[in-house]
C-alpha cells in the first residue's frame, strides 16, 4: 500500500510499501480521497511536535470512501462518502463523562498520537467516520474537519446575529472561522498581515480593517496564537469583551491582570470541538456550505509532490490539501 511518510524533520516521501490497515471489530477502512494540511501537521513535518515513532504517517483532515467494515459496524457500509473525525476520545475520563470530549485525557488523534490520514487506506472507528452525501464533492472533505473547528468555536462564545466580531489571522483557520461567524449570522471583519489572505477572506464576505483603526470588537477570534496576534487581539477587543483563542503557540502572550479586571475581559481557549454534537451539526452544515468551502481550497497537490504542499502549507492563501483520489481502485 502507498502512503506518504514522514522520515525525518522536514523529510517527507511518497513510498509503496506501506503496511495495510488492520481493521479492529468496529472499525471500517477508508480508501481516502483528499487530506488537508494544517498547522499541527506543520509542527509535525518540523520535527517541533514529536511523533510516537519514524517513519511516521502524518496527516489528519480528511476523508474518502469506505472500502470495508468491520464485523460488528451495522451503520456503516461499503461505497458510503466519510469524513473521518480525527480525534478518538475514550468516553470514560471525567471530562468525557462531562461532555467535554475534547478535553479527554485518553485521547488519540490521528497524524499526532497515531498513524495519520495521507494514506491509500486507514482503518477508522466506525463512529468516528461520517457519512457525506456523494454530491459533496470529495475535495471538500479536506476542509469538513477544521470547519469544525472553527463552528465549535464560535458556538462556545454565543455570537448573536448581527454582532460585530473580528477575525484576527486570515490563514485557512481564519478563513474557516469567518465563513463559521458569517453563517451565524455575525458582521465579520479580519485582519491579516498578508493582503492575499485577507483578499480571500473578502470572496466570503469579510471586511478588511487595519488594527490601527481605533475599533474595538465585543467578540475577537485569534487564529494565530502568537504574541504578535494576542498584541492586536487584546488591543481591538472591546471593554467586557471576549478573546476566542483558537490557535497555539509554546510562547507567552502578555496580559496583566490590571488590564484583565479593569477592561473585564474574558479570555477564553476553544480546542477542537466535542463529540458528537459538534461534528454532527458541521457534517449537516457541510453540504449547504460546500461551494463556500471547495472556494477556499487551493488545487490539489499530488501525493508525489507532498513536499510542496507543506510548503504551500505554510504561507500561501487558502486551503491546502493532498488529492489521493489517484490512489483509489489500485491496490498495491
Amino acid at each position: 500500500m502507498r502512503a506518504i511518510v514522514l522520515t525525518g524533520p522536514r523529510r517527507i516521501e511518497a513510498v509503496d510499501s506501506w503496511a495495510e490497515p488492520e481493521p479492529g471489530r468496529h472499525d471500517v477502512v477508508v480508501e481516502m480521497a483528499a487530506v488537508g494540511l494544517c498547522g499541527s501537521d506543520l509542527g509535525v513535518h518540523d520535527g517541533t511536535r514529536p511523533t510516537p515513532a519514524l517513519p511516521w504517517v502524518p496527516g489528519h483532515e480528511g476523508g474518502g470512501r469506505i472500502v470495508a467494515v468491520g464485523p460488528d459496524v451495522r451503520d456503516r457500509h461499503v461505497g458510503q462518502q466519510v469524513v473521518v473525525e480525527p480525534n478518538y476520545c475514550c468516553f470514560s475520563c471525567p471530562p468525557c463523562a462531562r461532555g467535554m470530549t475534547s478535553g479527554c485525557e485518553h485521547r488519540l488523534s490521528p497524524g499526532i498520537t497515531v498513524p495519520g490520514l495521507l494514506a491509500e487506506r486507514v482503518a477508522v472507528p466506525a463512529r468516528f467516520a461520517w457519512p457525506l452525501p456523494a454530491e459533496v464533492g470529495a475535495e471538500v472533505l479536506a476542509c469538513v474537519e477544521p470547519f469544525a473547528v472553527a463552528r465549535s468555536a464560535v458556538r462556545r462564545a454565543g455570537v448573536a446575529p448581527g454582532t460585530d466580531c473580528l477575525v484576527v489571522g486570515a490563514g485557512s483557520q481564519g478563513l474557516l472561522t469567518c465563513l463559521s461567524l458569517a453563517e451565524a449570522g455575525a458582521r465579520v471583519f479580519v485582519t491579516d498581515p498578508r493582503a492575499d489572505r485577507v483578499a480571500m477572506a473578502g470572496r466570503i464576505g469579510a471586511r478588511p480593517v487595519g488594527t490601527d483603526e481605533g475599533r474595538a470588537f465585543p467578540f475577537v477570534f485569534d487564529t494565530a496564537g502568537v504574541p504578535a496576534a494576542w498584541e492586536t487581539s487584546a488591543h481591538n477587543v472591546a471593554t467586557g469583551g471576549t478573546v476566542m483563542v483558537i490557535g497555539m503557540s509554546g510562547e507567552p502572550v502578555g496580559l496583566s491582570t490590571m488590564e484583565l479586571t479593569r477592561r473585564q475581559l474574558q479570555v477564553r481557549g476553544s480546542l477542537i470541538y466535542d463529540h458528537p454534537d459538534d461534528f454532527a451539526a458541521t457534517v449537516a452544515a457541510a453540504s449547504g456550505a460546500a461551494s463556500r468551502l471547495a472556494g477556499l481550497l487551493r488545487p490539489g497537490v499530488p501525493p508525489d509532490q507532498a513536499e510542496r504542499a507543506f510548503a504551500e502549507a505554510r504561507t500561501a492563501p487558502g486551503k491546502t490539501w493532498i488529492d489521493l483520489s489517484g490512489w483509489g481502485g489500485d491496490h498495491r
